[in-house]
């Protein structure tokens, strides 16, 4: 009985410290894992990739 009434009683335990970490920690609604836009600046003053047709450098 104790063997069946522990895990359940643990899991109950880290639902109940997720809740309160949400409440305790608020975020706002974006997603935090997106990248932030480039700017375009940046993007032009990346070098282009070399044409499809050119080999690669020898080492």
């Amino acid at each position: 009985m104790l063997a069946v009434l522990i895990p359940l009683l643990m899991l109950g335990v880290v639902l109940v410290l997720g809740r309160y970490e949400e409440l305790l920690l608020p975020q706002d609604h974006t997603d935090r894992r997106e990248p932030d836009a480039v700017p375009p600046a940046a993007v032009a003053a990346a070098p282009s990739p070399a044409p499809a047709g050119t080999p690669a450098p020898s080492p």
